[in-house]
Protein backbone atom coordinates (compact mmCIF):
# COMPACT_ATOMS: atom_id res chain seq x y z
CA UNK A 1 0.00 0.00 0.00
CA UNK A 2 2.03 3.04 -0.99
CA UNK A 3 0.79 6.18 1.47
CA UNK A 4 2.70 9.03 1.99
CA UNK A 5 4.28 9.33 5.27
CA UNK A 6 2.94 5.89 5.83
CA UNK A 7 6.18 5.01 8.29
CA UNK A 8 5.36 7.54 10.57
CA UNK A 9 2.24 5.95 12.07
CA UNK A 10 3.79 2.26 12.11
CA UNK A 11 6.41 4.43 14.35
CA UNK A 12 3.63 5.35 16.25
CA UNK A 13 3.55 1.67 17.53
CA UNK A 14 7.25 1.17 17.36
CA UNK A 15 7.64 4.20 20.07
CA UNK A 16 5.56 1.83 22.70
CA UNK A 17 8.37 -0.64 23.37
CA UNK A 18 9.22 -0.25 26.48
CA UNK A 19 12.31 -2.50 28.31
CA UNK A 20 11.98 -5.70 29.73
CA UNK A 21 12.59 -3.73 33.29
CA UNK A 22 10.02 -1.27 32.75
CA UNK A 23 7.05 -3.06 32.19
CA UNK A 24 3.72 -1.50 33.20
CA UNK A 25 0.40 -2.87 34.37
CA UNK A 26 -2.81 0.06 33.68
CA UNK A 27 -6.52 -0.73 34.33
CA UNK A 28 -9.51 0.86 33.08
CA UNK A 29 -12.76 -0.02 34.87
CA UNK A 30 -16.30 0.78 34.19
CA UNK A 31 -19.16 1.11 36.94
CA UNK A 32 -22.89 2.10 36.90
CA UNK A 33 -24.23 4.55 38.95
CA UNK A 34 -27.87 4.32 40.20
CA UNK A 35 -30.20 6.50 42.27
CA UNK A 36 -30.95 5.08 45.53
CA UNK A 37 -33.26 1.90 45.56
CA UNK A 38 -35.50 2.85 42.45
CA UNK A 39 -32.36 1.89 40.33
CA UNK A 40 -32.71 4.07 37.65
CA UNK A 41 -29.48 5.48 36.26
CA UNK A 42 -28.37 9.11 37.63
CA UNK A 43 -28.67 12.29 35.68
CA UNK A 44 -25.72 14.41 34.15
CA UNK A 45 -26.51 16.88 36.79
CA UNK A 46 -26.38 14.28 39.84
CA UNK A 47 -23.15 13.51 37.98
CA UNK A 48 -21.20 17.06 38.01
CA UNK A 49 -22.29 17.34 41.75
CA UNK A 50 -20.42 13.93 42.15
CA UNK A 51 -17.07 15.26 40.01
CA UNK A 52 -17.78 18.48 42.78
CA UNK A 53 -17.28 16.26 45.74
CA UNK A 54 -14.39 14.65 44.37
CA UNK A 55 -11.88 17.74 43.94
CA UNK A 56 -11.17 17.49 47.72
CA UNK A 57 -9.17 14.41 46.65
CA UNK A 58 -7.01 16.12 43.99
CA UNK A 59 -9.38 15.55 40.98
CA UNK A 60 -9.39 18.58 38.78
CA UNK A 61 -12.68 18.79 35.94
CA UNK A 62 -12.33 18.08 32.64
CA UNK A 63 -14.36 19.87 29.92
CA UNK A 64 -15.74 19.74 26.37
CA UNK A 65 -17.25 23.48 25.74
CA UNK A 66 -19.33 24.35 29.36
CA UNK A 67 -19.66 20.79 29.90
CA UNK A 68 -18.06 19.14 32.33
CA UNK A 69 -16.88 15.78 31.42
CA UNK A 70 -14.69 13.94 33.94
CA UNK A 71 -12.20 14.29 36.39
CA UNK A 72 -8.44 14.32 35.89
CA UNK A 73 -5.01 13.49 38.72
CA UNK A 74 -1.52 12.98 37.90
CA UNK A 75 -2.14 10.25 35.72
CA UNK A 76 -4.94 9.05 36.15
CA UNK A 77 -8.74 10.05 34.99
CA UNK A 78 -12.52 9.63 35.55
CA UNK A 79 -14.12 9.61 32.52
CA UNK A 80 -18.13 9.63 31.28
CA UNK A 81 -19.17 7.03 29.17
CA UNK A 82 -22.45 7.31 27.17
CA UNK A 83 -25.19 6.45 29.29
CA UNK A 84 -23.14 8.13 32.23
CA UNK A 85 -21.28 5.35 33.25
CA UNK A 86 -18.12 6.41 35.17
CA UNK A 87 -14.66 4.88 34.28
CA UNK A 88 -11.45 5.35 36.12
CA UNK A 89 -8.35 4.93 33.87
CA UNK A 90 -5.43 4.23 35.99
CA UNK A 91 -2.06 5.08 35.96
CA UNK A 92 0.69 2.40 34.50
CA UNK A 93 1.24 0.53 37.77
CA UNK A 94 4.21 -1.63 38.41
CA UNK A 95 2.53 -4.63 40.38
CA UNK A 96 -0.66 -6.07 40.88
CA UNK A 97 -0.41 -4.36 44.54
CA UNK A 98 -0.50 -1.02 42.90
CA UNK A 99 -3.21 -2.07 40.53
CA UNK A 100 -5.62 -3.19 43.52
CA UNK A 101 -4.67 -0.26 45.97
CA UNK A 102 -5.49 1.98 43.15
CA UNK A 103 -9.12 0.84 42.38
CA UNK A 104 -9.62 0.22 46.34
CA UNK A 105 -8.64 4.05 46.60
CA UNK A 106 -10.91 5.02 44.02
CA UNK A 107 -13.96 3.08 44.92
CA UNK A 108 -13.34 4.71 48.96
CA UNK A 109 -13.34 8.40 46.92
CA UNK A 110 -16.47 7.71 45.51
CA UNK A 111 -18.00 6.53 48.54
CA UNK A 112 -17.22 9.51 50.11
CA UNK A 113 -17.88 12.08 47.37
CA UNK A 114 -21.58 10.20 47.09
CA UNK A 115 -22.56 10.86 50.18
CA UNK A 116 -26.02 13.15 50.39
CA UNK A 117 -26.41 12.19 46.14
CA UNK A 118 -27.83 8.98 47.04
CA UNK A 119 -25.71 7.55 44.11
CA UNK A 120 -25.48 3.81 44.33
CA UNK A 121 -23.14 1.33 42.11
CA UNK A 122 -23.41 -2.22 41.23
CA UNK A 123 -21.08 -4.13 40.12
CA UNK A 124 -22.00 -6.01 36.64
CA UNK A 125 -21.23 -6.49 33.00
CA UNK A 126 -24.84 -5.10 31.77
CA UNK A 127 -27.26 -2.79 33.19
CA UNK A 128 -30.08 -5.54 34.61
CA UNK A 129 -32.67 -2.55 35.46
CA UNK A 130 -33.14 -0.17 32.60
CA UNK A 131 -34.40 -0.26 28.79
CA UNK A 132 -32.14 1.70 26.73
CA UNK A 133 -35.11 4.20 26.38
CA UNK A 134 -35.16 5.50 30.12
CA UNK A 135 -31.03 6.32 30.39
CA UNK A 136 -29.29 9.50 30.03
CA UNK A 137 -26.89 10.30 27.88
CA UNK A 138 -23.60 11.87 28.19
CA UNK A 139 -23.78 15.69 26.67
CA UNK A 140 -19.99 14.17 24.97
CA UNK A 141 -20.30 15.31 21.14
CA UNK A 142 -18.76 12.22 19.96
CA UNK A 143 -20.94 10.20 21.28
CA UNK A 144 -23.65 11.96 19.56
CA UNK A 145 -21.67 11.05 16.50
CA UNK A 146 -21.30 7.12 17.99
CA UNK A 147 -25.25 7.16 18.52
CA UNK A 148 -26.03 7.93 15.03
CA UNK A 149 -23.16 6.21 13.35
CA UNK A 150 -22.70 3.12 15.43
CA UNK A 151 -25.80 0.75 14.43
CA UNK A 152 -24.97 0.89 10.95
CA UNK A 153 -22.64 -2.17 11.61
CA UNK A 154 -24.13 -3.75 14.59
CA UNK A 155 -27.48 -4.09 15.29
CA UNK A 156 -26.49 -4.24 18.68
CA UNK A 157 -23.98 -0.91 19.24
CA UNK A 158 -26.41 1.47 21.33
CA UNK A 159 -27.08 -1.75 23.81
CA UNK A 160 -23.38 -1.84 24.19
CA UNK A 161 -22.80 2.08 24.22
CA UNK A 162 -25.48 2.23 26.84
CA UNK A 163 -26.35 -0.43 28.57
CA UNK A 164 -22.86 -2.06 29.60
CA UNK A 165 -19.57 -1.72 31.74
CA UNK A 166 -16.52 -3.41 31.15
CA UNK A 167 -12.56 -3.82 32.35
CA UNK A 168 -9.62 -3.36 30.17
CA UNK A 169 -6.27 -4.38 31.06
CA UNK A 170 -3.05 -2.24 29.32
CA UNK A 171 0.06 -4.18 28.91
CA UNK A 172 3.21 -2.94 27.59
CA UNK A 173 5.54 -4.94 24.51
CA UNK A 174 9.24 -4.76 24.58
CA UNK A 175 9.30 -5.58 21.03
CA UNK A 176 7.36 -6.32 17.53
CA UNK A 177 7.77 -9.87 17.90
CA UNK A 178 6.65 -9.47 21.40
CA UNK A 179 3.69 -7.57 20.55
CA UNK A 180 2.62 -10.07 18.19
CA UNK A 181 3.04 -12.75 20.16
CA UNK A 182 0.71 -10.91 23.13
CA UNK A 183 -1.77 -9.48 20.19
CA UNK A 184 -2.19 -13.06 19.20
CA UNK A 185 -2.42 -14.90 22.47
CA UNK A 186 -4.47 -12.37 24.00
CA UNK A 187 -7.48 -12.67 20.98
CA UNK A 188 -6.49 -16.82 21.02
CA UNK A 189 -7.57 -16.45 24.78
CA UNK A 190 -11.16 -14.46 24.35
CA UNK A 191 -13.31 -17.13 25.19
CA UNK A 192 -11.74 -18.08 28.09
CA UNK A 193 -11.46 -15.00 29.10
CA UNK A 194 -15.14 -14.48 29.06
CA UNK A 195 -15.79 -17.48 30.81
CA UNK A 196 -13.64 -16.96 33.71
CA UNK A 197 -15.19 -13.14 34.22
CA UNK A 198 -18.55 -13.93 33.40
CA UNK A 199 -20.82 -11.23 35.17
CA UNK A 200 -23.77 -10.34 33.30
CA UNK A 201 -27.02 -13.00 33.11
CA UNK A 202 -30.11 -10.51 33.67
CA UNK A 203 -31.42 -8.27 31.36
CA UNK A 204 -34.73 -6.10 32.41
CA UNK A 205 -35.18 -7.20 35.72
CA UNK A 206 -34.97 -11.15 34.48
CA UNK A 207 -32.35 -14.05 33.34
CA UNK A 208 -31.39 -13.14 29.75
CA UNK A 209 -29.65 -16.77 28.88
CA UNK A 210 -26.20 -15.68 28.84
CA UNK A 211 -23.47 -15.94 31.65
CA UNK A 212 -22.31 -13.05 29.67
CA UNK A 213 -24.54 -10.88 27.87
CA UNK A 214 -22.42 -7.87 27.80
CA UNK A 215 -20.26 -10.05 25.51
CA UNK A 216 -22.56 -11.02 23.56
CA UNK A 217 -24.06 -7.60 22.85
CA UNK A 218 -20.72 -6.64 22.09
CA UNK A 219 -20.24 -9.72 19.51
CA UNK A 220 -23.36 -7.76 17.42
CA UNK A 221 -21.43 -4.35 17.46
CA UNK A 222 -19.96 -2.41 15.12
CA UNK A 223 -16.10 -2.44 15.10
CA UNK A 224 -15.55 -4.81 17.34
CA UNK A 225 -15.07 -8.67 17.43
CA UNK A 226 -12.25 -10.57 17.15
CA UNK A 227 -9.09 -9.07 14.35
CA UNK A 228 -8.95 -11.88 11.57
CA UNK A 229 -5.17 -10.55 11.65
CA UNK A 230 -5.10 -12.34 14.99
CA UNK A 231 -4.87 -15.84 13.11
CA UNK A 232 -2.24 -14.61 11.32
CA UNK A 233 1.80 -13.38 11.03
CA UNK A 234 1.33 -10.30 12.40
CA UNK A 235 3.65 -7.45 12.46
CA UNK A 236 3.10 -3.07 13.38
CA UNK A 237 2.55 -2.70 9.36
CA UNK A 238 -0.18 -5.51 9.27
CA UNK A 239 -2.07 -4.08 11.70
CA UNK A 240 -1.81 -0.37 10.53
CA UNK A 241 -2.90 -1.80 7.32
CA UNK A 242 -6.12 -3.00 8.87
CA UNK A 243 -6.95 -0.42 11.35
CA UNK A 244 -7.18 1.85 8.40
CA UNK A 245 -9.76 0.38 6.41
CA UNK A 246 -12.36 0.62 9.28
CA UNK A 247 -14.65 4.10 8.73
CA UNK A 248 -13.46 6.95 10.37
CA UNK A 249 -15.82 8.15 12.74
CA UNK A 250 -14.70 11.55 13.32
CA UNK A 251 -12.13 13.99 13.17
CA UNK A 252 -10.98 16.96 15.89
CA UNK A 253 -10.37 20.55 14.77
CA UNK A 254 -10.25 23.40 17.19
CA UNK A 255 -12.14 21.47 19.55
CA UNK A 256 -14.81 20.86 16.76
CA UNK A 257 -16.05 16.89 15.81
CA UNK A 258 -16.38 17.01 12.00
CA UNK A 259 -18.25 13.80 11.01
CA UNK A 260 -16.83 12.16 7.52
CA UNK A 261 -19.79 10.47 6.35
CA UNK A 262 -18.51 6.86 6.51
CA UNK A 263 -15.12 7.34 4.72
CA UNK A 264 -12.38 4.72 5.94
CA UNK A 265 -9.18 6.33 7.53
CA UNK A 266 -6.96 5.50 4.64
CA UNK A 267 -8.60 8.03 2.89
CA UNK A 268 -8.10 10.59 5.46
CA UNK A 269 -4.34 9.77 5.07
CA UNK A 270 -4.33 10.09 1.39
CA UNK A 271 -5.98 13.50 1.89
CA UNK A 272 -9.54 12.87 0.25
CA UNK A 273 -11.03 13.39 3.52
CA UNK A 274 -14.81 14.91 1.86
CA UNK A 275 -15.00 17.59 4.83
CA UNK A 276 -11.47 18.31 5.16
CA UNK A 277 -8.40 19.71 3.07
CA UNK A 278 -5.77 19.00 5.87
CA UNK A 279 -4.22 15.40 5.79
CA UNK A 280 -4.60 12.93 9.05
CA UNK A 281 -1.68 13.44 11.44
CA UNK A 282 -0.72 11.53 14.24
CA UNK A 283 -2.73 12.86 16.92
CA UNK A 284 -5.69 11.71 14.28
CA UNK A 285 -4.82 8.58 14.06
CA UNK A 286 -4.15 8.02 17.69
CA UNK A 287 -7.94 9.23 18.11
CA UNK A 288 -9.02 6.28 15.45
CA UNK A 289 -7.15 3.51 17.37
CA UNK A 290 -9.59 4.65 20.31
CA UNK A 291 -12.57 4.43 18.44
CA UNK A 292 -11.86 0.41 17.55
CA UNK A 293 -13.54 -1.59 19.76
CA UNK A 294 -11.92 -4.82 19.16
CA UNK A 295 -11.65 -7.33 21.61
CA UNK A 296 -7.85 -7.20 21.81
CA UNK A 297 -6.92 -3.64 20.25
CA UNK A 298 -2.87 -1.86 19.74
CA UNK A 299 -2.31 1.78 20.58
CA UNK A 300 1.16 1.77 22.29
CA UNK A 301 0.45 -0.43 24.60
CA UNK A 302 -1.60 -3.64 24.38
CA UNK A 303 -5.39 -3.62 25.71
CA UNK A 304 -7.25 -6.88 26.71
CA UNK A 305 -11.03 -5.50 26.78
CA UNK A 306 -13.29 -8.95 27.30
CA UNK A 307 -13.98 -8.81 30.82
CA UNK A 308 -17.35 -7.80 32.36
CA UNK A 309 -17.48 -5.36 34.64
CA UNK A 310 -17.10 -6.90 38.42
CA UNK A 311 -15.65 -6.39 42.12
CA UNK A 312 -12.59 -7.70 42.86
CA UNK A 313 -12.55 -10.43 40.72
CA UNK A 314 -11.92 -8.20 37.84
CA UNK A 315 -10.01 -5.38 39.52
CA UNK A 316 -7.45 -7.48 40.89
CA UNK A 317 -7.64 -10.81 40.01
CA UNK A 318 -8.40 -10.28 36.19
CA UNK A 319 -5.03 -8.49 36.20
CA UNK A 320 -3.44 -10.52 37.82
CA UNK A 321 -4.00 -13.60 35.66
CA UNK A 322 -2.70 -12.24 32.30
CA UNK A 323 -0.09 -10.15 34.29
CA UNK A 324 1.37 -13.84 34.93
CA UNK A 325 1.37 -15.10 31.19
CA UNK A 326 1.86 -12.09 29.45
CA UNK A 327 5.10 -10.97 31.27
CA UNK A 328 6.66 -14.06 32.13
CA UNK A 329 4.44 -17.00 30.56
CA UNK A 330 4.36 -15.61 27.07
CA UNK A 331 6.46 -18.19 25.21
CA UNK A 332 4.92 -21.15 27.36
CA UNK A 333 1.51 -20.04 27.10
CA UNK A 334 1.61 -18.82 22.74
CA UNK A 335 2.89 -22.35 21.59
CA UNK A 336 0.08 -23.74 23.16
CA UNK A 337 -2.54 -21.67 21.99
CA UNK A 338 -0.83 -21.46 18.02
CA UNK A 339 -2.07 -25.10 18.07
CA UNK A 340 -5.55 -23.96 18.00
CA UNK A 341 -7.46 -23.74 15.02
CA UNK A 342 -8.90 -20.41 13.64
CA UNK A 343 -12.61 -22.13 13.14
CA UNK A 344 -12.08 -23.36 16.72
CA UNK A 345 -11.71 -20.76 18.38
CA UNK A 346 -13.66 -18.66 16.31
CA UNK A 347 -16.64 -21.47 17.61
CA UNK A 348 -15.61 -20.91 21.17
CA UNK A 349 -15.75 -17.56 21.14
CA UNK A 350 -19.24 -16.72 20.02
CA UNK A 351 -20.44 -19.87 22.35
CA UNK A 352 -18.80 -18.75 25.46
CA UNK A 353 -21.10 -15.90 26.33
CA UNK A 354 -24.04 -18.47 26.61
CA UNK A 355 -22.26 -22.04 27.93
CA UNK A 356 -19.42 -20.23 29.69
CA UNK A 357 -16.81 -22.77 31.04
CA UNK A 358 -18.67 -25.63 29.23
CA UNK A 359 -17.55 -24.11 26.19
CA UNK A 360 -15.52 -26.93 24.10
CA UNK A 361 -12.41 -25.67 22.19
CA UNK A 362 -9.93 -28.14 20.38
CA UNK A 363 -11.59 -31.11 22.52
CA UNK A 364 -11.28 -29.94 26.01
CA UNK A 365 -13.65 -27.87 28.17
CA UNK A 366 -12.81 -24.17 28.71
CA UNK A 367 -12.56 -24.71 32.48
CA UNK A 368 -9.73 -27.87 31.31
CA UNK A 369 -8.03 -25.15 29.66
CA UNK A 370 -8.34 -22.70 32.34
CA UNK A 371 -6.29 -24.97 34.99
CA UNK A 372 -3.86 -25.06 32.30
CA UNK A 373 -3.60 -21.41 32.06
CA UNK A 374 -4.02 -20.58 35.69
CA UNK A 375 -0.92 -23.00 36.41
CA UNK A 376 1.04 -20.87 34.27
CA UNK A 377 -0.27 -17.62 35.53
CA UNK A 378 0.30 -18.72 39.07
CA UNK A 379 4.28 -19.56 38.20
CA UNK A 380 4.69 -16.57 36.26
CA UNK A 381 3.57 -14.66 38.62
CA UNK A 382 5.99 -16.19 41.21
CA UNK A 383 8.71 -15.75 39.22
CA UNK A 384 7.84 -12.00 38.93
CA UNK A 385 8.86 -11.94 43.21
CA UNK A 386 6.80 -8.65 43.38
CA UNK A 387 5.87 -8.73 47.34
CA UNK A 388 3.64 -6.42 49.19
CA UNK A 389 4.39 -4.99 52.87
CA UNK A 390 2.89 -8.29 54.31
CA UNK A 391 5.13 -10.37 52.25
CA UNK A 392 2.46 -11.56 50.14
CA UNK A 393 3.58 -12.04 46.25
CA UNK A 394 1.11 -11.37 43.43
CA UNK A 395 -0.20 -14.82 43.55
CA UNK A 396 -2.54 -13.68 46.40
CA UNK A 397 -5.08 -12.18 43.90
CA UNK A 398 -5.46 -15.58 41.70
CA UNK A 399 -7.65 -16.67 44.65
CA UNK A 400 -11.32 -16.00 42.35
CA UNK A 401 -10.15 -17.16 39.48
CA UNK A 402 -8.50 -20.31 41.10
CA UNK A 403 -12.22 -20.76 42.76
CA UNK A 404 -13.81 -20.45 39.53
CA UNK A 405 -11.83 -23.03 37.40
CA UNK A 406 -11.92 -25.47 40.76
CA UNK A 407 -15.62 -25.15 41.10
CA UNK A 408 -16.32 -24.55 37.46
CA UNK A 409 -18.73 -21.60 38.47
CA UNK A 410 -18.06 -18.56 37.17
CA UNK A 411 -19.74 -15.62 38.61
CA UNK A 412 -22.41 -15.23 36.60
CA UNK A 413 -23.93 -18.79 37.76
CA UNK A 414 -23.15 -17.13 41.42
CA UNK A 415 -25.79 -14.71 40.84
CA UNK A 416 -28.05 -17.08 38.99
CA UNK A 417 -27.91 -19.42 42.22
CA UNK A 418 -29.11 -16.24 44.22
CA UNK A 419 -31.66 -15.41 41.60
CA UNK A 420 -33.43 -18.40 41.99
CA UNK A 421 -33.71 -18.54 45.62
CA UNK A 422 -35.98 -15.02 45.52
CA UNK A 423 -37.30 -14.64 41.88
CA UNK A 424 -36.02 -11.06 41.76
CA UNK A 425 -32.84 -8.88 42.03
CA UNK A 426 -32.96 -7.68 45.54
CA UNK A 427 -29.70 -9.38 46.32
CA UNK A 428 -27.67 -6.80 44.53
CA UNK A 429 -25.61 -4.75 47.48
CA UNK A 430 -24.39 -1.33 46.98
CA UNK A 431 -20.94 -1.41 45.78
CA UNK A 432 -19.51 1.14 48.71
CA UNK A 433 -20.77 -1.64 51.34
CA UNK A 434 -17.60 -4.08 49.82
CA UNK A 435 -14.55 -2.71 49.62
CA UNK A 436 -11.92 -4.67 51.74
CA UNK A 437 -10.13 -7.49 49.79
CA UNK A 438 -7.98 -10.01 51.24
CA UNK A 439 -4.99 -9.65 49.11
CA UNK A 440 -3.36 -6.71 50.61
Amino acid sequence: MDIKNKSQFIEYFSKGIKNQNNLKIGVEHERFLFEGENKKRISYETLKKLFENLKVNGWEPLYEKENIIGMQRDNQQITTEPGLQCELSGAPLENIHQVCSESSKFLKEIETASKGLNINTVSIGFDPFNNLSDIPQSPKSRYKIMTKEMPKGGKQSLEMMYRTCGIQINYDYTSEENFEKIFRLGNYLTPLTIALYSNSPFESGKPVGYYSYRNKVWQNTSRGGIMPIAFEKVNFEKYFDHVIAYPILFAIREKNYIEPNGQPFKDFILGNFANLKDEASLQDFETHLATIFTEVRLKQFIEVRSLDACDWECLCDGPAFFTGIFYKGLDEAFEIAMKWKKENVMNAYLESPKKGLETELEGKKLHEWGNIFFDIAKRGLVERKQVNSKGNDETVYLKHVENVIKNKKNRAQLLLDQYKKTNNLDFFKNEKENFNYSGF
